[in-house]
This record gives structure tokens, C-alpha cells and sequence, in this order.
């Protein structure tokens, strides 16, 4: 997905096995972020910058989804560990993941596998469009990079 691309209104199914749709989000800029898996540390602080600028992402008209591969039951004890108050979409079998381009061969310590790229894609609800992406997320400052246009 690149800017200007559109999205498919149906994203997923959330911690709660709600659908979440961006038609949903109505006059909002949506922040759908991928991250690789729930309480790892650059997971942690990404949701965590995330949830203490959540008033001022909301005052500014956006909404937050993070996405990963994790179940919904992970997503549940995620949430309720760090008091996240966004959605997690349990993306289980890659779909959106695949379909956004993050699911990609990753390295580490020398083994090669399959895994999601960090990413922010900020989509304009009321068109469905990708308007800006965040390639390089600061997990520590996530919340201010969405800000700073």
C-alpha cells in the first residue's frame, strides 16, 4: 500500500471480535499502526507513547487501531496490562498485514524469517485513503510522530 492507495472498509476483527470498518470512523484520520507482538519492550513503549497522547491525537481528529498477528486473547491482556484505551486488531493470519505490505522477511542474529514490519499508515476515513506513512516509527515517540505533519 503507497499513498493515495485505498483501503478496504473492513480492517479486521478486534481484542473483542468486533469488526472494526474505517467507514466507522467518520470525519477522522485513522492511525493504524503494525507492530510485531504485544508486551515485547519497542512493542510496549509504542503502545504505551500511544496511550499517553491519546487525548491529543483524539483532539486532533484521529483514532488509533494498532494491528499484530497475536490472538485476541493476547490483545485483551495487552490491553488491560498497560490500560490501552485503543482497539487491537488480532490480524492471526497475516491478511492485513500481508495486504499493507508489513508481513516481511526479517534478520536477526543471523536467521531469516517471516515477521511484521513497524509501521504507521495515517488513512483519511471519509475517502479510505492512505494519506501519509510512518516507515521509521520512534516506538517512544509514536504519539507525537502522527502529530508532526
Amino acid at each position: 500500500m503507497n499513498i493515495g492507495d485505498k483501503v478496504p472498509d473492513l480492517l479486521g476483527l478486534d481484542q473483542e471480535g468486533n469488526e472494526v470498518r474505517v467507514s466507522n470512523y467518520s470525519g477522522k484520520k485513522i492511525a493504524l499502526y503494525f507492530y510485531p507482538k504485544d508486551n515485547t519492550s519497542g512493542c510496549t513503549a509504542e503502545a504505551c507513547s500511544l496511550r499517553d497522547g491519546y487525548s491529543q491525537l483524539l483532539s486532533k481528529g484521529y483514532a488509533v487501531i494498532g494491528v499484530s498477528k497475536d490472538s485476541a486473547k493476547s490483545h485483551q491482556g495487552f490491553i488491560s496490562k498497560h490500560a490501552l484505551p485503543f482497539p487491537l486488531i488480532a490480524d492471526t493470519e497475516t491478511t492485513l498485514q500481508q495486504l499493507f505490505g508489513v508481513w516481511a522477511e526479517k534478520k536477526l542474529y543471523g536467521r531469516t524469517y517471516m515477521g511484521t514490519l513497524r509501521q504507521t499508515f495515517i488513512i483519511d476515513a471519509d475517502t479510505a485513503t492512505i494519506e501519509r506513512i510512518i516507515a521509521k516509527v520512534k516506538t517512544s515517540d509514536a504519539a507525537n510522530q502522527i502529530l508532526d505533519k
